[in-house]
């Protein structure tokens, strides 16, 4: 990204002392490179990126977990190796604060993605991590992320996904 708004964020709440721990959770099919890189080394912000490890960007960088998927990855695999790591970190990380990228791009139809998660795993995995969140007693700000797709309405509708999962958690 040319302008990194998890990172730009992190650092602006917790330079004004709106923040003390930040956990930035990125689901974008994508590793968190650049996030990765700016954040590297700032105990304040913890990076937690799980991705395709067979995509771009071939040259990863080190974000404070990395979990790689492989490609094909399917909704049940997919959750659970969700599942195995989100509740360890809202412990360990005791954040004030999540930042969350709800990338669509791990879709089956992504052009770009390699994973193959459907809407219904999508909204699955947007409702577990807002719900532990929830649980938690951490607030938690989403962003939507990637999606390669020449169906217009589809993407726009996976990218809602994300929004309606926030309102069945807030009810």
């Amino acid at each position: 990204c040319i302008f990194n708004d998890l990172a730009v964020a992190a650092r602006s709440l917790i330079r004004r002392g709106l923040a003390r721990r930040v956990l930035i959770v990125d689901l974008d099919v994508h590793q968190g490179d650049g996030t990765a890189s700016i954040l590297h080394g700032d105990p304040t912000v913890f990076t937690f990126s799980m991705h395709c490890g067979a995509n771009f960007p071939f040259r990863k960088q080190v974000s404070d977990l990395d979990v790689p998927l492989p490609v094909g990855m399917e909704d049940d695999a997919y959750l659970a190796a969700l599942a195995a790591h989100l509740p360890n970190l809202l412990t360990h990380v005791r954040p004030d604060l999540v930042l969350y990228d709800a990338g669509v791009d791990p879709h089956k139809d992504d052009l770009l993605g390699k994973l193959s998660l459907t809407d219904a795993g999508l909204y699955r995995r947007d409702l577990y991590v807002l719900g532990q969140c929830v649980r938690w007693g951490a607030p938690v700000a989403c962003v939507i992320g990637g999606g390669y797709s020449h169906d217009i309405d589809a993407l726009a509708r996976r990218h809602s996904l994300v929004h309606r999962a926030a309102t069945e958690v807030a009810v």
